[in-house]
């Protein structure tokens, strides 16, 4: 679809300007990742235990920080979950580096950081009632079938372990993993009134409980990294055969060269504004990769076109036209593109927060790179190879 006509924009012209812009961006990144260390990576990189907590209520922050330090973690990460499609999630993540060397370590960790919640918030042992939200389903069955609220008998076993099942299964699936009422157990099917009682003579409802915990030794999070920065490697290596083969070797150089500089501005902004780096921040890595170098490769398909239709015209003007040709489509797909990412990014809670974010400035600084950097590079080469017109390249 072509919405724009007899573009005449000078890209060539203002290339010293998209350079500056680069190098004031690579540097404001550079410094921040200075400023912090390295980048700041997530559970997936680094050693340590990360645990996911709900709360029956909104949890206090201080109150939680204040109890993991006196059980000595003061050096946890506590981060409380906002996520506008569910206001009352009431979630925080806390996170602990690693303390000693091994897999005793880590569960020390994990276990030290349930001792210091349960210790805080007063559901350790409430006489000889069980925790609901924590408990299992062996546990649980076992407890039905010695009180038989059903007086199914003593071959009832096998029905009080489905029955354990199916109210956990509510517990995690419809209410988060968190109860705050017996009466609510109601709504599972095959739960009367006399099991209901027999929960409460049994069970206290906690004030939180867990959703999940994820545990990552040393040696998994450096192969981790590892991989991670293989993967970019081997992409950009692969792209860079392909559009050497497909043009001239100066295309694919300029076009890997735009396509580092995209992914080393978004690391820097995920420095400017603290974001970590998991697994799903290399996806979208590698999807800003593929996508900026798809951008660069249609508007070298353009130059290579008018290169045989202007034959003698020096390569800055046949540049010039080719992006002006192709900017109605530029526009289209990275607006549309960017328009859907930042609707996740504000819609898709933080677990994808990282992900939609290395998106959006992705696709902004992606764009900005082959309109302004990568067509700049080729142009720059040859003139000072002396080769004012560019080759035809390959069919």
């Amino acid at each position: 679809m072509q919405f724009l006509h007899d573009v005449n924009i000078d890209w060539l012209g203002k290339t010293k300007y998209f350079l500056t812009g680069s190098v004031i961006l690579l540097l404001v990144g550079g410094i921040a990742w200075y400023h912090a260390g390295g980048l700041k990576y997530g559970i997936d990189f680094k050693e340590g235990t990360i645990v996911y907590v709900r709360f029956a209520e909104r949890p206090k922050i201080d109150q939680i920080r204040s109890g993991l330090a006196a059980e000595g973690l003061g050096n946890s990460v506590i981060q409380e979950v906002h996520d506008i499609t569910r206001p009352n999630a009431n979630e925080v993540v806390i996170s602990l580096e690693q303390q000693g060397q091994g897999d005793q370590a880590l569960d020390a960790g994990k276990r030290a950081i349930l001792s210091a919640l349960n210790k805080t918030f007063g559901t350790e042992q409430q006489g000889n009632k069980q925790d609901l939200n924590a408990a299992n389903a062996v546990s649980l069955a076992e407890f039905l079938a010695r009180r038989d609220p059903l007086t199914l008998g003593p071959a009832a076993g096998d029905r009080y372990t489905e029955l354990a099942h199916a109210i956990l299964s509510f517990r995690d699936t419809e209410r988060s993993g968190l109860v705050t009422s017996f009466d609510e157990l109601a709504q599972v099917e095959g739960v009367t009134g006399n099991v209901v009682n027999a929960l409460k003579d049994g069970f206290f409802l906690g004030t939180f409980s867990i959703r999940n915990v994820d545990i990552v030794g040393p040696k998994v999070g450096a192969q981790l990294r590892r991989q991670a920065v293989l993967a970019t490697c081997y992409a950009l290596a692969g792209m860079l055969v392909y559009i050497a083969f497909r043009f001239e070797w100066i295309y694919g150089a300029a076009a890997v060269l735009a396509c580092i500089h995209d992914v080393f501005i978004t690391l820097g902004f995920f420095s400017i504004f603290n974001f970590e780096i998991s697994l799903t921040v290399i996806a979208a890595l590698l999807t800003l990769v593929g996508y900026s170098m798809n951008d660069t490769i249609v508007i070298f398909d353009r130059i290579r076109e008018n290169s045989r239709l202007m034959r003698r015209q020096p390569l800055g003007v046949i540049a010039n036209r080719s992006i002006n040709q192709t900017l109605s489509r530029t526009i289209l797909t990275s607006g549309l593109t960017f328009l859907s990412v930042f609707v996740l990014f504000l819609l898709g809670g933080d677990v994808l927060r990282s992900f939609a974010f290395a998106l959006v400035v992705g696709i902004m600084v992606g764009t900005y790179s082959s309109v302004g950097i990568a067509a700049a590079l080729v142009v720059a080469w040859s003139n000072w190879r002396g080769q004012p017109a560019v080759a035809a390249g390959r069919r």
